[in-house]
């Protein structure tokens, strides 16, 4: 008998034996990466998902949506699941809408893991990898507070109004400053989508305050850029110190940061989003299932202040390693 075919034959017995005793056998790996709109964050994300291809060897189709539209993001993913791909890692662009697109492409046998915000639950996706981002609203307003004495009027910057994310870091916000009888929003503004529109809605929510305003909050990149930007002259300038805490962590505001311009920010894990996500949709191709209860995989987060900023970075890389080490164990079971 020829070597060729008796490889052949031994392959078919041993996929057959698989077969009998109930095992699974892994899936093709034809991964996508998908983001709703260009965005600094994403950019991040990206460099998660890069790495994990490097470290990996298996490919990831990256892909950024035009708009923050489930419809757009609905007709290009199912356009990519039409071509055979069947591990997605998604953002949302609605956390309700894209619960149906997410049962398309599980009743296709496909595997979906949201990054960056969770779906509305129920859900078929099988993971949310992600900030907690009500919790890490709160954790910045205690911070802001602090920073505050415990009293005064905040300026609460948000960013799209319509994100997931946003409501829920406005949700973690205000419960926050509801347990200080001292502490009002003096006033909320929000909805901008780049760092001019948000740096000239700042500076007038600034200007209509100025005699009142003690702290303010930006749970959003671009706000936080555009903040950062404002306040790093206004601090310097003599004037009555503006407390400020932010989010995420631009080359600018760690600048500020570490020059003492503004106070703090909140650096979440973007790496981690995209590195985990990818991650753990390898797994499930190789016939990994979700451990009951586990969904949310909580990527971690840190509070950069002037006396961390040049090692916080490392805090998250160690998360992110501990959560690796972590998914077959925690999250997932053969």
């Amino acid at each position: 008998m020829k070597k060729g075919l008796l490889l052949l034959l031994v392959s078919l017995v041993a996929f057959s034996l698989c077969a009998a005793g109930g095992q699974e056998v892994p899936k093709e790996k034809k991964i996508v990466w998908y983001a709703s709109a260009v965005h600094p964050y994403f950019d991040a994300v990206q460099r998660g998902v890069e790495a994990f291809s490097t470290d990996t060897g298996i490919e990831v189709h990256t892909q950024i949506g035009p708009d923050w539209t489930q419809d757009s993001q609905t007709m290009n993913v199912e356009t990519l699941a039409a071509m055979g791909y069947n591990g997605f890692s998604i953002y949302p662009s609605d956390p309700s809408g894209a619960n149906g697109l997410y049962e398309e492409l599980t009743e296709r046998g496909s595997y979906v893991v949201n990054f960056g915000t969770s779906t509305v639950q129920p859900t078929t996706a099988s993971f949310a990898v992600a900030t907690d981002v009500k919790y890490a609203a709160m954790v910045a307003t205690e911070e802001l507070i602090s920073l505050m004495g415990g009293k005064g009027n905040i300026l609460n910057v948000l960013e799209v109004l319509t994100d997931a994310n946003t409501i829920l870091r406005k949700q973690g916000i205000e419960e926050v400053v509801a347990k200080y009888p001292d502490v009002n929003i003096i006033q909320e503004i929000g909805d901008m989508a780049s760092i001019e529109e948000a740096m000239e809605k700042i500076e007038n929510g600034m200007s209509a305050n100025i005699d009142n305003l003690d702290g303010i909050i930006c749970t959003g990149y671009t706000t936080t850029v555009a903040a950062a930007s404002i306040l790093s002259p206004y601090n310097q300038s003599g004037a009555d110190r503006i407390a400020f805490i932010g989010i995420d962590d631009d080359p600018v505001v760690l600048e500020a940061i570490a020059n003492g311009s503004i106070d703090a920010t909140i650096a979440q894990n973007p790496y981690g989003h995209g590195y985990l996500s990818c991650q753990i949709i390898s797994l499930l191709l190789d016939g990994y299932t979700p451990k009951e209860g586990m969904y949310f995989v909580n990527a971690g987060l840190a509070v950069v202040y002037k006396d961390n900023v040049d090692t916080y970075s490392e805090d998250l890389s160690n998360v992110t390693q501990e959560i690796l080490g972590s998914l077959t164990t925690k999250y997932l079971e053969k």
